[in-house]
């Protein structure tokens, strides 16, 4: 798989032939289909807040929310220019809502993550259910459900919007709609499914068919909780420091279907060891400061000095590692779910050979 065979004029005649029946030989092209290990024409990246929340809040005085419909600076990923990507698989940008907007009403067939970078006070309705957001918080809408965001406070809102449109778009399944007016009904309490199905607790004959998690919003005070609980026992992973997976409640799985989510702490002064793994990721710095460095597919070396609400990117199988001055906390997302699924997903740590799919 490493070589093309010799090109010849015979040859050469021949594939011209064929071309013509919509046929092409695999032996020139089967190096470069079937690869030793993943090669992503995505590219490591890193976007300081300090530098972009300006082109942020000009967004906000040259359109409204409403006829934006969505107003996002999408996060390209400089190897995927012009794709909105910014890794193969997925999508990720920086939502605006300012005080008294808001987003309508719409659903669609990708799966979407809300994570709140800054501001307080704003909501997403999804299906009838409105929730406040707060810096830190992880909120999904599912698949095919109804939302709807605004902001009631006094601030502007931003959040990293993370949804999964390439792959949707890759399978060719993509479907929208709008709903006829700016904003849903709501019918239930703000925290309802967290009160539901976040607290150990299930109501008593509660069925679903819903491969997504019931709770909509995953608060950030309860993460940051846990976090310290276990910070207490030492119990640090050479690569990853203390990291945690959402859950769905139901099942133990993600909490989306395509789309994995997890935050870490990494305590001031700690230093990971190298670690790759196949699904490239996405990370948001919720506290502290700190340094990632990123080792590309030609060999250089790339460091990130990173503080709060920074977006980084390590793409597919490109070996980094983490530092942390002061104490932090990164929240990262990855297509993990569905490589995971499909038997795909292999990591590496230090000089730990390649493991099988599965380890979560």
């Amino acid at each position: 798989m490493d070589t093309t065979p010799t090109r010849t004029p015979e040859r050469d005649a021949y594939y011209k032939k064929i071309g013509a029946s919509n046929l092409a030989p695999l032996w020139e092209v089967l190096h470069g289909l079937i690869l030793k290990e993943p090669r992503s024409p995505a590219l490591p990246a890193h976007w300081r807040y300090g530098d972009v929340r300006p082109y942020i809040m000009e967004a906000g005085t040259l359109i409204t929310a409403k006829e934006a419909e969505r107003r996002v600076l999408v996060l390209e990923n400089p190897g995927l220019r012009g794709q909105s990507k910014i890794t193969n698989t997925l999508y990720a940008g920086l939502q605006l809502i300012l005080p008294g907007e808001v987003a309508p009403a719409h659903r669609h067939s990708q799966s979407a993550l809300r994570f709140i970078v800054e501001g307080k006070g704003a909501f997403t309705a999804v299906d009838g259910e409105k929730s406040i957001m707060a810096p830190g918080d992880f909120v999904i809408t599912p698949s095919w459900t109804w939302h709807d965001h605004g902001n009631e406070s006094r601030e502007p809102m931003v959040w990293m919007d993370g949804l999964d449109v390439p792959l949707v778009g890759l399978l060719d399944a993509q479907f929208a709609e709008a709903y006829p007016t700016d904003s849903q009904p709501v019918g239930r309490p703000s925290g309802d499914s967290l009160a539901r199905y976040g607290s150990g607790l299930m109501p008593v004959g509660y069925e679903t068919k819903s491969i997504t998690s019931p709770v909509f919003n995953y608060p950030y005070t309860r993460t940051r909780e846990a976090l310290e609980t276990m910070r207490k026992a030492e119990e640090w992973d050479t690569c990853h420091g203390l990291k945690l997976r959402y859950v769905n409640p139901l099942d133990g799985g993600f909490a989306m279907p395509t789309i994995g989510t997890f935050m870490q702490l990494l305590p001031k002064g700690f230093k990971t060891i190298p670690y790759r793994s196949t699904d490239g990721t996405v990370f948001s710095v919720v506290e502290g400061k700190g340094r990632t460095v990123v080792t590309d597919a030609t060999g250089k070396t790339h460091t990130y000095d990173w503080g709060p609400r920074d977006t980084m990117v390590v793409p597919s199988w490109l070996w980094h590692r983490h530092e942390a001055d002061d104490d932090a906390v990164l929240f990262s997302f990855s297509d993990r779910p569905v490589q995971s699924k499909l038997g795909l997903w292999r990591e590496m740590r230090g000089n730990e050979q390649s493991m099988p799919s599965g380890r979560a």
